[in-house]
């Protein structure tokens, strides 16, 4: 089993960490190599990539995300993009793990066509590379000991019950308790998810906040909790939809135009969708509303 993802890296969490990364490093660009000259740029990507018969694919070993189990490419990311670009006509994922920093930059150096790792798609990220639509979103739940006692459901019932929260720390999830009035002396700290789940089960917390897919995950190695149903928060009066996609190198338009037109056959499909995607922990609640578009999500 894939280590838990260091989430902080994804942009799910602390607002100002979301464009780490994303800064082009000094050289790379510029630095020849076999794989900037093999680079599938500009119009007629896709049929390079047909041609060739296989596309090279990035991951950061994050589930579940994307990542390696023995020597199989497993998560949202290559399973989604895997039935997507054979109904493209191109019958392989050729992975490569990088570092999720390196990512993008990467990306941009021609070491491969796509970035295969459920990257959130934000403004800054957006200036660097371009994006599909969303192909999932990520909205809130509370992991809580078996059974419920407190018969939560979102952060106005746990607010009401008086419950104490835990989140990680610099994540912002505590943006949100605080902004649904949980006091902040209800509200307590945590390093990692495994420490979230720790404290449920030991009743040092009556509830665990983070992302759906992030709790569903970790519950299956926490069988003595449950996750509720997810919800999307809200923030200053906006929706936290928290999106994330498969990213494309700039030029690549008419590649990531095609994987659109195929991703939204998916997506529209929720039952497809979730025979997809569920053993992963995405649900019919991570299918991203057909009015959320990459177009204003770039906008910021």
């Amino acid at each position: 089993m894939a280590e838990f993802p260091n989430l902080s890296r994804r942009g799910f969490l602390n607002r100002s960490a979301a464009v780490g990364g994303l800064l082009v490093v000094p050289g790379l660009l510029t630095a020849c190599s076999k794989a900037d000259s093999d680079s599938t740029t500009g119009e007629g990507a896709l049929d390079k990539l047909r041609e060739q018969g296989f596309v090279r694919v990035a991951y950061a070993n994050e589930a579940p995300y994307g990542y390696l189990e023995g020597n199989e490419l497993k998560g949202e990311a290559p399973t989604l993009h895997r039935e997507i670009f054979k109904a493209l006509g191109i019958d392989e994922l050729k992975p490569t793990l990088s570092a999720w920093d390196g990512l993008i930059p990467g990306l941009q150096a021609g070491k491969y066509d796509v970035v295969s790792a459920g990257m959130a798609i934000t403004p800054e990220r957006c200036g660097n590379a371009i994006f599909s639509e969303p192909e999932f979103i990520s909205p809130t739940a509370l992991m809580v000991k078996k059974g419920n006692p407190k018969k939560v459901t979102d952060l106005a019932s746990a607010k009401e019950a008086g419950i104490t929260i835990g989140v990680m720390s610099g994540a912002v999830e505590g943006s949100y308790a605080e902004a649904a009035g949980i006091p902040e002396s209800k509200i307590k700290t945590l390093q990692k998810p495994q420490d979230g789940a720790d404290a449920v089960k030991g009743g040092r917390v009556d509830a665990f906040l983070l992302t759906g897919i992030s709790l569903r995950w970790l519950a299956k190695t926490n069988p003595e909790t449950e996750v509720t149903e997810a919800f999307v928060p809200t923030l200053d009066g906006q929706k936290q939809f928290s999106p994330g996609g498969a990213v494309f190198r700039k030029g690549n338009e008419d590649l990531r135009d095609s994987f659109n037109r195929e991703l939204k056959k998916i997506v529209s499909d929720r039952s497809r969708y979730v025979q997809l995607l569920g053993e992963y922990g995405f649900g019919e609640t991570e299918i991203p509303p057909a009015t959320l578009r990459t177009a204003e999500l770039c906008k910021g």
